[in-house]
């Protein structure tokens, strides 16, 4: 994107500091990760009081908790358009006050239509609007550190998940559902602190790289004669005068749907699209599933503590593995590696008969979800760049919400309809195994082709309206305005002798820090500041 997008929005990335406040970013991003996937299901100690005091049935109640999760993935473009527009902290701050003024506003309802509303709708936005920009920020705060950061921001899943719900019991126990609801109101204004702590990067060493870049592209691009000083000084001086009539070039897209001509894109969401429809649904009736063979209701349900004990390590350990120099290349087959590891499992419990059998299942099964957990976003940020990533999150979100309706409710009413859960394992292990299948051989296919169509050079990364584009636009104006006054100029050799210095000094400065990737004397430089790893990961696909 260009250099004059506004402070509040998510410019070209400088080089991420991978620690420092990025610590305190990764924090921050834990805990909202926790709310936004924990929260959902640990309001479900409730349902029996409410079904007591609005006299409906389980399944009505059942419906908070859907309409959370529909609202944090079916407003996944909203939440882009709107990080675009004004920043990640501003949307996070809005998002924290939602959240907590929805289950502030539920514990004074008096009928369960206006508990879909609040604790639904308007709690289940405050959540979506705080956990996408969280991962947006967390890519721009790490980058050789990003698989651990992604790991360890994933692990507040299970960690919210197995300290809300038994929060939520004493609550009900002592202050009923609607001081409960109340206190957990108050929970959720923790939002608000991390969406404070989101601060964006510095952008003055960006500035400093581009200002130099331009002079240095003006020197290449220009003949060596009387017009180069004159070009160079002219160049500078049209952006300067032009700076108003190029701002709607600049501005970034509130949402970029140019993601969509990226094959690896589309190869993700199509797998990932399957991966839900199947993912969700062993959990989910594994408890009852536990009671139809003779399992005790006590220890049915501690299985669903096991998986959620093991998911709590595997994440990070898993981010571990991916961050290692010789796999991160290849975190796309990795994921594809850790779907068809749960697909399996699924598969392979299907015919469990004992609670020994179901225990080692949720041992897998915890293992194989967790890394699924930990995978999903940095194989997406790899793929699209930091840039793309809000928007790519939210399309992604928004079709990941159709599958999410469409594939535990078909999985009851086949329960409902055959009374056999074995078959309903067998089909979302299916599922997940054909999603492996089909990111792991259509990567590799498209892998292939890419070795085989050698890149353009000066080639700028995807996205439009680069500043290698707009520094070509304007050099090229400065050359048209400068042919009719163009005099021969003694300095001509000094002026370029001084943009070449200045613009290898910068490229010393981003070699040296290990955040830029300079090319050769004739060729630009990299605009983003990536590194060898970015490359390699876009590249892959």
């Amino acid at each position: 994107m260009g250099r004059s997008d506004p402070e509040g929005q998510l410019p070209a990335p400088v080089k991420p500091p991978d620690g420092g406040w990025g610590w305190i970013v990764l924090l921050g991003c834990f805990v909202i990760t926790g709310f936004s996937y924990a929260f959902p299901k640990a309001v479900s100690v409730y349902f029996k009081e409410l079904m007591k005091d609005f006299h409906v049935g389980y399944s009505d109640t059942a419906w908070i908790s859907s309409i959370m999760l529909a609202m944090l993935y079916g407003t996944g473009p909203v939440c882009s358009i709107m990080v675009n527009q004004f920043g990640c902290r501003p949307v996070m701050l809005i998002g924290g006050l939602l959240a907590s003024a929805g289950m502030i506003l539920a514990s004074f309802t008096t009928n369960i239509i206006e508990l879909y509303l609040t604790a639904g709708v308007l709690t289940g936005l405050g959540m979506a609007l705080n956990f996408q920009p969280s991962l947006i920020m967390l890519g721009t705060y790490f980058d050789k550190r990003r698989p651990l950061a992604n790991g360890l921001a994933a692990a507040g899943s299970p960690v919210f998940l197995s300290s809300l719900s038994p929060l939520g019991q004493v609550l009900l126990e002592k202050f009923g559902w609607r001081g409960g609801f109340l206190i957990m109101g108050g929970l959720l204004l923790n939002c608000c602190t991390c969406g404070a702590v989101m601060r964006p990067l510095d952008m003055g060493m960006k500035r400093k790289m581009g200002k130099a870049q331009d002079k240095y592209e003006a020197k290449e691009m220009l003949p060596i004669g009387g017009k180069s000083e004159e070009g160079i000084s002219t160049a500078d001086g049209t952006k300067k005068g032009k700076k108003g009539k190029k701002k709607p070039k600049k501005g970034k897209k509130l949402l970029d749907f140019s993601i969509f001509s990226n094959r690896g894109f589309i190869i993700y969401t199509i797998s990932k699209f399957i991966l839900v429809l199947g993912l969700f649904v062993p959990p989910i009736l594994l408890v009852n599933y536990a009671k139809d063979t003779g399992v005790p209701d006590t220890e049915a349900a501690f299985l669903l503590s096991i998986i959620g004990f093991i998911d709590i390590f595997a994440r990070p350990a898993c981010g571990m593995v991916a961050g290692l120099k010789w796999v991160r290349p290849h975190v796309a087959y990795l994921f594809s590696f850790s779907m068809l590891f749960n697909g399996l499992t699924d598969i392979c419990s299907a015919r469990a008969s004992n609670y020994t059998g179901l225990v080692i299942f949720c041992v897998f099964f915890g293992i194989s979800y967790g890394m699924v957990g930990a995978l999903q976003f940095e194989v997406l940020m790899a793929i699209v760049g930091s840039q793309k990533f809000s928007s790519a999150i939210g399309l992604v979100l928004l079709i990941e919400a159709f599958a999410v309706l469409i594939g535990p409710p078909s999985a009851g009413r086949l329960v409902d309809a055959l009374k056999n859960y074995e078959v309903i394992f067998y089909l979302a292990g299916s599922e997940v195994v054909l999603s492996a299948l089909f990111l792991g051989v259509a990567s590799y296919c498209c892998l292939n082709r890419g070795k085989k169509e050698p890149l353009p050079e000066n080639n700028p990364s995807a996205g439009g309206g680069s500043d290698t584009e707009e520094a070509e636009s304007d050099v090229q104006e400065a050359e048209e305005h400068s042919s009719d006054n163009h005099q021969p100029a003694q300095s001509t050799d000094n002026a370029v002798v001084v943009a070449n210095e200045e613009a290898n000094h910068v490229a010393e400065e981003q070699r040296g820090e290990g955040g830029g990737c300079p090319a050769g004397d004739g060729e630009v430089l990299a605009r983003d500041g990536c590194n060898a790893d970015q490359m390699v990961e876009r590249d892959s696909f």
